[in-house]
């Protein structure tokens, strides 16, 4: 049996498991798995937002550079501006069923979520 290394740490947070240094300055870019659970997830909020709708996209398995490339060309899609922040993509405005479509023509297997 091989030593193990920790994957976890509380002061660190993720670990990689190639090098042990924390996921955000991998040197071996060994723990660049696929970020959230694969399953993307669509789906319209207005909860803390002071009554406005926004549309949230998790779960997609990008990292951080090609997440915020990819929230550009979806906020361009849908016309509207929005943001990206902690792995979700958050779109304004009720876009719900563009934003599935969008996702579903880039490749990806969108799920609406939520009501």
């Amino acid at each position: 049996m091989s030593a193990s290394r920790p994957v976890y740490s509380t002061e660190l947070g993720r670990l990689c498991p190639g090098c042990g240094k924390p996921v955000a300055v991998c040197a071996c870019k060994k723990g660049g798995a696929p970020l959230g659970d694969g399953q993307v997830r669509v789906r319209r909020e207005t909860g803390g937002r002071g009554g406005k709708t926004v549309t949230t996209v998790r779960g997609l398995p990008l990292a951080e550079a090609a997440l915020q490339q990819l929230a550009k060309q979806l906020k361009a899609a849908c016309g509207t501006g929005g943001t990206c922040k902690g792995g979700v993509v958050e779109v304004h405005g009720d876009h719900v069923e563009r934003v599935l479509a969008w996702l579903t023509q880039q490749g990806y297997k969108p799920k609406k979520a939520g009501g």
